[in-house]
C-alpha cells in the first residue's frame, strides 16, 4: 500500500505522500528536527483508531459520474498558472489476448494520430502553440495494468482549458484508427521496440519467466513482440480499444492553479455523455502464483558490464487503507534504512564483500510485493556477496538492531516529515497528480500531507526496537524466494550453478555470527569556532540580489526567494582547476575530489560523518573540473550553522583515507574491465575522442589511468585548490533572511584562508570545435539497431551577446519539432529524435548542436540525409510562421516556470558571475526580450551560420557484421 512513489520503475517502500516529496526536494535521507507542533496538525490524526480508513485529503474534490467514470480535482498553485491533467485507464497489456501483444501500447500511440475533433498531429500542434512540448507537456505511457495520458498546460486562457478537456474526452472515446495511420504508427512502435533491445532486454527475457513464474505478466510486456507488431490485424487493435476504454475503467485527474468549480463543470460537459457499455467484458484481476521451493535465475550476456546478485522474497501485495497500514509502513521504512546503513558500512570495510548493496520492498507488478536484497559485486565475488547478504539478515534475526541505530533513523524519518510539511505549499501539481493516479488504480488512500505528518508525529516516537526486529522475520523466509544472478558472459567469470547457490543458502545460518557494534563519535563536528572576518562592502542589485565582500576578499551573492518554504541552495567557485597541473599529475588531480570526499572530513571517517550528520539537512560537495574548483550543495534553514561548518571544513580540513582509496581503486578497475562490452560506451568514447580531437586529457577511463592514481598527490592538489579562498565567489539562493545569514557568512566564509595569490585557469588546448566533415562508424552489438549522432560545432563569438544566444536557442526547438514530424511521423523511421544545444565560454566561446536518433541499421544513412535536407530547407526558406511562434512560446513558457526555481537562479547566476566577475541579474531578466526579438530572418541566418554542412561530426553505431 505504501509503495507507489519512487524515481524508479519499480516502487520502493516509502510512505506514499512522503517519499515523492523528499525525492522532489532533493533532500538527503538523514535528518533531525522536531515535527510541527500539534496545533498545526489535524487532531483526528491523533485520535483515529488503527482499524479506521485513512481519510481523503479534504482539498480533493472526488466524484463519480453516472457512467462510472471517477474524477479527482485539487487546486494547487505551484507552478503558477499551470494545470496537470490526466486521463487514467485501468487497462494495460495484461488484458491483451494472444493476437494483441503490444497493442495496448499501440492504442496509446494512435491517440495522437487523429481523433473525433482533432486530425492527425493537431493535438500536438495545439499544445505546441501554447508553449507545451512533447514529453514534458504532452505524453502518455502504458504498463501492465494501466494506460495514462498526460497534459500540462497554462491556465490563463479558459478556451485552452476547454480544448484540453476535449482532448481527454477524445482519447477516452473518439480515437479514429485510420488504416493509413495505423500502418504509419506500426513502424514507429517497431522502432520503439528496436530501441529497447540490448543486454538489458535479453537479461530480462531470461529472468522474468522465473521471477514471475506461472503468471501472464512475463508474457504480456507492454512493448509486445516484434512478430505481432509486424503482423497484427487492424481489427485486433480496435477491439482492445472498444473492450477496455470505457468509463467504468477510467478516471480524470485535474490538479492546478484554476477554479475547481469550472474544472468540475468541464468534466461533466465532456464525459457525462459517454455511454456505459451494455455487456462489458470482465476486468479480471491477475495473480502471480507462489512456490515453496527457492527458484534460481542465472543470466549472462556478453554486453553486460556489471555483476550482481539479488535475493527476492515474494508475497501478495496488499492495498489496504487503514491507519494501522500507515504505522506498519513506518516500521518497515525504519528497518529498510537501518539495514541499508549496515550494508554501507560493509562496503567500506577492508576487502569488502561487495561494491554496493541495498535492500528495499517493491511492487513488481500490481498483485506482487517483493522484498529484495541486492549487491553489485566483483566478477569473482558472487558467492561471497550472497553469503554476506544472508548472514547480515541472519545477524539481525538473532541480535536485532541497536538502540543507537533506531534513534538515528527515527530522527531521520521525523525530519523528512518535517521538511515535507514545511514545503507543502510549494509541492508541484505533478506530485499530487501522480498520487491520485496511483490512488485510483490501486484503491490506496489519498490523504493530506498534514494528516500523514500527524500520524508520523503520533507513531514514530513509540515504535520499538522489537517491532523493527520482527519486520525482518516477516519479510525473509524460505518460501517464494528467488535468487537472481546476472553477470558478463566471459570465460574468466565462473558463474555459480543453482546447486552452488543452494549450498550457500543451506550453510549461511550456520556461520559464526557476532553482534553488530554500533560506533559513533561524540565530538562536535567543528571543535573550535573560527574568528572569521567582517563584511566590508555591501550593495543591492537588480533582481533582488545582494552582494557582500568580506575582508578576506571573498564575494558573496544572495538571492532571497519565497519559492519554497525551506530550501537553500548554494555554490562557491574559483578559477584554476586541473588546467594548472602537468600531464604527469593529471590523473591524481582528476580523481582528487571523489577520493577526498568519500574519505570523510576532519576527525570523522565517512561512516562516522554520515552518523554525525544524520540529524541535519545539509550537503556540501566539492568538485574540481578543467577550469574551476567548486563547492556546492543545499541545506535547511534550521541547519544553516552545520551547512556553513561543512563548507568551512571541506575547504580547510580534508581527509585522505587509505582504506577507502584501495577500495575505490579496486572497484574502478573492476568497472573499467568491462565498460567497453557495452556498445553505447564505445559509441560515446568514439564521439568524445572525435569531438576533442583526441586530446590526451579527454581520454576514456583505462587501467593505465588507474595505475597513475596517487592518494598523496590527490590530497596535496585538493589542498592547493582550496587553500586560497580570496578569489572565490559564493552564491546562495532560497528561503533565508539575509540578516540571519550575515553572522554565519562572516564567521565561516570570513575565516577561510586568503593568501592573496593571483591566478586563473590555463588554456591547455582543449577544443570541441574540430574542423571539416568527420565521419566514423562503430561496429558493436548484436541487435539489429543503430544510433546516429550528428554534431555541428564551432566558435561562438556572440557568447556575451544575449540576443545572439536567444537566436541560437530558438533554432533548436524549431529543428527538434521539424525532425520529429518528418523522421517519426512522416517516415516512421525512428521512435524519437533529440536535438540539444550547448554553449560555453571556457576556454573560448563555442557552440555545439547535437542531433541523435535510433533506427533500423538499413535506414540510418537515409534518415541522416533527411536531417541534412531539412536543415538546408531551414537555411533556404526559414521556418514557417507557426514553427517560429511555437518555438518562441515553448522557451518563454519554460522560462516562466524556471524563474520560480532556486536551482535555476543558482545556475544562471553562477554562469553570469563566472563569465564576468562583476555581474548582476540583467541577463536573466532580459531573457524573454531576447527570445521575443527573434525574427524569421534572424533565425534563418542562425541556421546558415551555425549549421555548416562542411563542418560536422557524424558517428553511427551499427551492429557487428
Amino acid at each position: 500500500m505504501l509503495k507507489r512513489y519512487s524515481s524508479h520503475m519499480v516502487d520502493s517502500v516509502r510512505i506514499n505522500i512522503i517519499l515523492l516529496a523528499v525525492l522532489f526536494l532533493f533532500i538527503p535521507s538523514c535528518f533531525h528536527a522536531q515535527l510541527p507542533a500539534l496545533s498545526e496538525l489535524p487532531q483526528e490524526a491523533f485520535t483515529i483508531g488503527l482499524d479506521a480508513q485513512v481519510p481523503i485529503d479534504p482539498e480533493v474534490i472526488a466524484g463519480k459520474l453516472d457512467n462510472g467514470l471517477h474524477y479527482y480535482i485539487r487546486k494547487n498553485t505551484e507552478p503558477k498558472n499551470r494545470a496537470e491533467l490526466r486521463l487514467v485507464v485501468n487497462a494495460g497489456s495484461i488484458l491483451e489476448d494472444d493476437k494483441q501483444l503490444g497493442l495496448a501500447h499501440l492504442v496509446e500511440h494512435m491517440a495522437f494520430q487523429g481523433t473525433e475533433h482533432f486530425e492527425k498531429q493537431n493535438i500536438l500542434k495545439f499544445m505546441q502553440s501554447i508553449g507545451m512540448k512533447f514529453g514534458s507537456g504532452i505524453n502518455a505511457s502504458t504498463g501492465h495494468e494501466k494506460t495514462v495520458y498526460k497534459l500540462q498546460l497554462p491556465t490563463e486562457n479558459e478556451n485552452n482549458m476547454t480544448t484540453a478537456f476535449q482532448i481527454l474526452s477524445d482519447w477516452a472515446t473518439g480515437i479514429k484508427f485510420d488504416p493509413e495511420e495505423i500502418e504509419s504508427e506500426r513502424k514507429v512502435v517497431i522502432e520503439e521496440w528496436r530501441q529497447g533491445q540490448g543486454a538489458g532486454s535479453r537479461i530480462m527475457d531470461k529472468i522474468l519467466p522465473i521471477l514471475l513464474k506461472d503468471s501472464l505478466y512475463a508474457k504480456r510486456l507492454p512493448i509486445g513482440t516484434l512478430e505481432n507488431l509486424q503482423n497484427f490485424k487492424h481489427e485486433d487493435l480496435i477491439r482492445f480499444y472498444r473492450d477496455w476504454y470505457r468509463p467504468d475503467l477510467m478516471a480524470v485527474v485535474a490538479i492546478g492553479d484554476f477554479d475547481t468549480v469550472v474544472i468540475e463543470k468541464l468534466i461533466h460537459q465532456q464525459f457525462d455523455s459517454i455511454p456505459s457499455p451494455e455487456n462489458p467484458m470482465e476486468r479480471k484481476a491477475f495473480s502471480v502464483p507462489g512456490h515453496d521451493e527457492t527458484l534460481y535465475a542465472i543470466a549472462t550476456d556478453p554486453e553486460l558490464v556489471k555483476t550482481q546478485v539479488a535475493v527476492y522474497y515474494k508475497s501478495p501485495e496488499s492495498y489496504d487503507n487503514t491507519v494501522d497500514d500507515v504505522r506498519k509502513g513506518l516500521v518497515k521504512e525504519l528497518f529498510v534504512e537501518m539495514l541499508n546503513e549496515r550494508f554501507n558500512e560493509l562496503a567500506l570495510k577492508p576487502d569488502p564483500p561487495f561494491m554496493k548493496a541495498t535492500n528495499n520492498e517493491n511492487t513488481l507488478v500490481r498483485p506482487l510485493s517483493t522484498y529484495v536484497m541486492q549487491a553489485t559485486v566483483p566478477e569473482t565475488g558472487i558467492e561471497r556477496a550472497l553469503e554476506t547478504l544472508l548472514v547480515e539478515s541472519e545477524s539481525i534475526a538473532r541480535y536485532g538492531f541497536t538502540p543507537g541505530e533506531l534513534d538515528r533513523q527515527k530522527m531521520a524519518l521525523m525530519r523528512r516529515l518535517t521538511l515535507v510539511f514545511e514545503n507543502r505549499e510549494s509541492l508541484p501539481s505533478s506530485f499530487f497528480a501522480e498520487d491520485m493516479v496511483s490512488g485510483y488504480l490501486t484503491g490506496e488512500f489519498m490523504p493530506s500531507i498534514e494528516f500523514i505528518v500527524g500520524l508520523g508525529r503520533r507513531f514514530i516516537p513509540g515504535i520499538t526496537i522489537e517491532e523493527i526486529n520482527q519486520v525482518g522475520k516477516e519479510l525473509i523466509n524460505d518460501s517464494n524466494r528467488v535468487i537472481v544472478v546476472t553477470a558478463p558472459e566471459k570465460e574468466e567469470i565462473d558463474v555459480p550453478t543453482p546447486d552452488m547457490l543452494k549450498a550457500i543458502l543451506a550453510t549461511a545460518n550456520d556461520k559464526d555470527i557476532k553482534p553488530y557494534k554500533d560506533t559513533s563519535i561524540d565530538e562536535t563536528l567543528l571543535s573550535e569556532i573560527p574568528e572569521g572576518s567582517e563584511i566590508i562592502e555591501e550593495r543591492e542589485m537588480e533582481g533582488g540580489l545582494i552582494e557582500w565582500k568580506l575582508a578576506n576578499e571573498i564575494k558573496v551573492i544572495l538571492k532571497p526567494t519565497d519559492f519554497k518554504e525551506d530550501e537553500i541552495v548554494f555554490t562557491g567557485f574559483s578559477f584554476g582547476g586541473t588546467s594548472l597541473v602537468s600531464d604527469d599529475d593529471f590523473v591524481p588531480a582528476l580523481t582528487a575530489t571523489p577520493l577526498i570526499t568519500v574519505s570523510g572530513l576532519g576527525e570523522f571517517n565517512f561512516i562516522d560523518l554520515r552518523k554525525k550528520l544524520s540529524n541535519k539537512v545539509v550537503n556540501a560537495t566539492p568538485q574540481i573540473n578543467d577550469y574551476m574548483e567548486t563547492i556546492s550543495g543545499n541545506g535547511s534553514s534550521a541547519d544553516l550553522v552545520t551547512l556553513f561548518q561543512l563548507i568551512y571544513m571541506r575547504m580547510t580540513t580534508p581527509r585522505a583515507d587509505g582504506i577507502i582509496y584501495n577500495i575505490l581503486k579496486k572497484q574502478m578497475s573492476e568497472q573499467i574491465a568491462n565498460r567497453t562490452a557495452n556498445p553505447a560506451t564505445v559509441f560515446e568514447d568514439t564521439f568524445s575522442r572525435l569531438l576533442s580531437s583526441n586530446h590526451p586529457r579527454k581520454q576514456p577511463p583505462s587501467l593505465e589511468m588507474i595505475a597513475k592514481m596517487d592518494l598523496a598527490k590527490s590530497l596535496a592538489f585538493y589542498k592547493d585548490r582550496f587553500k586560497d579562498a580570496g578569489d572565490f565567489i559564493f552564491i546562495f539562493a532560497g528561503s533565508f533572511d539575509p540578516e540571519k545569514m550575515k553572522p554565519l557568512v562572516e564567521t565561516y566564509l570570513g575565516a577561510l584562508p586568503s593568501t592573496g595569490r593571483s591566478e586563473t585557469w590555463k588554456d591547455i588546448g582543449i577544443r570541441t570545435t574540430p574542423r571539416g566533415i568527420i565521419e566514423e562508424t562503430v561496429r558493436r552489438g548484436r541487435e539489429p539497431k543503430s544510433t546516429t549522432r550528428i554534431a555541428f560545432t564551432g566558435d561562438f563569438s556572440g557568447i556575451y551577446d544575449i540576443n545572439e544566444r536567444g537566436r541560437f536557442k530558438v533554432a533548436v526547438p524549431i529543428l527538434q519539432n521539424r525532425l520529429r514530424e518528418v523522421l517519426r511521423e512522416s517516415l516512421g523511421g525512428t521512435y524519437s529524435v533529440g536535438v540539444n544545444r550547448f554553449l560555453t565560454w571556457l576556454p573560448v566561446g563555442c557552440y555545439m548542436t547535437v542531433i541523435e536518433f535510433s533506427s533500423d541499421p538499413e535506414r540510418a544513412d537515409e534518415l541522416a540525409q533527411v536531417i541534412f535536407s531539412e536543415i538546408e530547407s531551414l537555411k533556404t526558406s526559414g521556418p514557417s510562421e507557426n514553427e517560429l511562434a511555437d518555438a518562441k512560446q515553448e522557451l518563454l513558457r519554460e522560462y516562466e516556470t524556471n524563474l520560480e526555481s532556486n536551482a535555476y537562479w543558482l545556475q544562471m547566476l553562477q554562469t553570469s558571475f563566472a563569465a564576468a566577475r562583476h555581474a548582476d541579474a540583467s541577463q536573466i531578466l532580459l531573457y524573454p526580450d531576447s527570445i521575443k526579438s527573434v525574427t524569421h530572418q534572424s533565425v534563418q541566418d542562425t541556421f546558415r551560420k551555425y549549421y555548416d554542412m562542411n563542418n560536422y561530426i557524424q558517428v553511427t553505431l551499427l551492429p557487428e557484421e
